[in-house]
């Protein structure tokens, strides 16, 4: 038996942050225990996730996790909205709650340093041919 879905496919900030993630090379979207995973062989953002709060899962329903180079990571820690993913944060993974005055270059630039981290040499070089 597979997860149940757990996310709104009219929600508006998915659409923007897909519009975003699948704009890299080879980058493609599948639904990863129950939320959307974007990838190419690894994946490199998930939309939604959650935090363990006194033994009971909180979903962060509108938020972006990124796999970040641990000096990024770490000036994000203390933001209040960024948090530990439950499962993933041991591995590096940082959460941040999205909304209606989210900035979008900043969250772009998220997608593309861990893009960076996971894509491979060759797409790397691809996203900077493109945009160079």
């Amino acid at each position: 038996m597979g997860h149940p879905v757990m996310f709104d496919e009219e929600d508006q900030l998915l659409h923007r942050v897909r519009e975003l993630a699948l704009n890299f090379p080879d980058a493609a979207e599948k639904v990863s225990h129950g939320i959307p995973a974007f990838y190419t062989t690894k994946v490199f953002a998930y939309y939604g996730g959650s935090v363990k709060v006194d033994g009971e899962y909180r979903r962060h329903d509108q938020s972006l996790l990124v796999l970040l180079e641990p000096d990024e990571r770490a000036a994000l820690v203390d933001d209040p909205r960024c948090y530990l993913p439950a499962y993933l944060a041991p591995a590096g993974w940082i959460g941040i709650d999205l909304s209606d005055d989210t900035d979008w270059n900043e969250i772009a630039e998220l997608l593309d340093a861990s893009y960076r981290r996971t894509a491979g040499k060759r797409r790397v070089a691809r996203l900077d041919a493109a945009t160079g």
